[in-house]
């Protein structure tokens, strides 16, 4: 288990905020329930406890680490970005560096983290 999962282990309000970043991020990029759940790995109902408050993500698991990618793409846009209007046109346009839609790529694992390395190299480059 990684040190970020066991800190937040022993503290219980940090699955209640990384579960509100979660799905506000959403909400404000417009990511369907549907698509949340393929990005954190979990089933739809599992979303949908998530955005009532009746789930909290586990930081054992996979779904922890996902979610924290997921927030991260999220802060990334809204600091470049600006607006959530561009932030959303940013996932959906094609993007000849990762040779996809971010919308799509964010879907898998693997895709979520090019997405999250790529934000990061062009924070770094402001």
């Amino acid at each position: 288990m990684s040190v970020v999962a066991q800190e937040a282990a022993t503290r219980p309000q940090a699955a209640q905020v990384l579960g509100k970043a979660v799905t506000r991020a959403a909400l404000r990029l417009d990511v369907s329930r549907g698509l949340l759940a393929r990005v954190l790995g979990v089933s739809a109902a599992t979303v949908t406890r998530l955005y009532a408050g009746s789930y909290q993500l586990d930081a054992r698991r996979k779904e922890w680490e996902l979610a924290l990618l997921f927030v991260r793409v999220f802060r990334s846009l809204d600091s470049l970005v600006g607006d959530e209007a561009g932030a959303r046109q940013w996932l959906l346009s094609d993007n000849r560096a990762l040779n996809a839609r971010p919308i799509e790529l964010i879907a898998h694992t693997e895709g979520l983290v090019r997405v999250v390395h790529y934000r990061d190299a062009a924070r770094g480059l402001v």
